[in-house]
């Protein structure tokens, strides 16, 4: 069996996981890594069985396929030159830096007939395994999406960086088109917005609210889904989903509480969410989404197969985060085109003298440079 040539373009914190689990599946040579710190690249090329190189180009005339996890603003450049070449290319999310140089990359594999994915990795999430099989037509989402800072993705603001997952996962599901958008963001660290939340609303009736934050002291990854089938809550961290679906006596508009002491709040709770309402909790074995991901791909490359997430799917969330990223931008605060607009034009805390306004965090003013007052948390 001919194996296909394959390399990893980018091998810091998350592509010398690319590289590790391309270096393992059996259908992939894994003909060399690249990265412009050539140290790093030499101890992932070690530990791989494989070469290192710091020019990605040398690379061009020597791969079938290539995974790309390279900061976003290289996204178009890097991209796009294997691209040109019709090499399959692997895109870490978001796809690139804005829906301009995203819609390039999608011409680019539409004119050369070239395999374009991207790396949106919920979408391997064995949590969305709860939704197998349950024809369910979400009206009504919510979404929050919290870490703290790392320091890591520091091109991109929140919206590009963590919100784009869950734009992605509601698309996915409701893939008719958006009526409307409306967003807010702030900027905590004085570049990029770094906590978002937007709402979206498709022509079909369906909302969907999502936050996202990387300035926050509690991770937590969650999406709830209310539907005329029933309720779903997906938690992306612990790959667990609950679903709750109403019988059909309830469906009916009959609540019968019969023979239920309504006094003893346990045995009502035990009466509604076990007869009146059916709660089903999914746990699935816990995969490695990145191993499903990068299988996807090398089965999409030797197959021809659609891919889970085309180019095309990731453009369609790179455009909504551009709307999203839009409305922020032009954010009124006070509700007045003269007043503070914004991430980073904030509205003047109140003055008080024993405030807590006191701290070690400054809003930046749209200049950049640090406003008169502090504050001392974020979201």
């Amino acid at each position: 069996m001919t194996r296909s040539r394959v390399a990893v373009v980018g091998v810091g914190h998350l592509g010398q996981h690319h590289a590790r689990i391309l270096s393992q599946i059996p259908e992939v040579e894994l003909v060399a890594v690249a990265d412009s710190r050539i140290e790093q690249a030499q101890s992932v090329a070690e530990k791989t069985g494989t070469r290192a190189v710091a020019d990605y180009r040398e690379l061009l005339n020597e791969v079938d396929a290539v995974s790309i996890a390279v900061p976003t603003f290289m996204h178009r450049e890097v991209a796009g030159d294997f691209l040109a070449r019709g090499i399959a290319t692997l895109v870490e999310k978001p796809l690139a830096a804005s829906s301009a140089e995203a819609e390039e990359l999608v011409a680019l594999a539409q004119l050369r007939r070239t395999l374009l994915q991207v790396g949106h990795i919920e979408r391997f999430n064995p949590a969305l395994t709860a939704l197998d099989g349950l024809p369910m037509r979400p009206k009504y989402i919510t979404a929050e999406r919290l870490s703290t800072y790392t320091f890591r993705s520091a091109d991109i603001g929140v919206v590009l960086d963590l919100m784009i997952h869950d734009i992605d996962l509601v698309l996915a599901m409701n893939p008719g088109p958006v009526r409307s958008v409306v967003a807010v963001g702030v900027s905590v660290f004085g570049g990029h917005e770094d906590v978002a939340n937007a709402r979206i609303e498709f022509e079909d009736g369906c909302v969907a609210n999502l936050t996202a934050s990387r300035a926050s002291f509690q991770a937590m990854r969650k999406m709830r889904l209310w539907s005329a089938e029933g309720y779903a809550m997906l938690d992306f961290m612990t790959k667990q989903g609950t679903l709750v679906r109403p019988s059909d006596q309830l469906r009916r508009g009959q609540l019968d509480l019969s023979g239920v002491d309504l006094t003893n709040p346990a045995a009502v709770k035990e009466h509604l969410f076990g007869t009146v309402l059916r709660v089903d909790q999914v746990q699935s074995e816990i995969q490695d989404q990145l191993k499903l991901e990068l299988e996807d791909f090398v089965q999409a490359l030797r197959s021809g197969t659609p891919p889970k997430v085309s180019g095309q799917q990731g453009l369609r969330a790179m455009r909504l985060a551009g709307e999203i990223l839009r409305a922020i931008q032009t954010h009124q605060w006070e509700g007045i085109s003269d007043g503070p607009i914004g991430p980073h034009h904030l509205p003047q805390p109140l003055a008080s003298p024993n405030s807590l306004l006191k701290g070690p965090f400054s809003w930046r003013s749209r200049t950049g440079r640090p406003a008169t007052s502090n504050t001392p948390q974020s979201q």
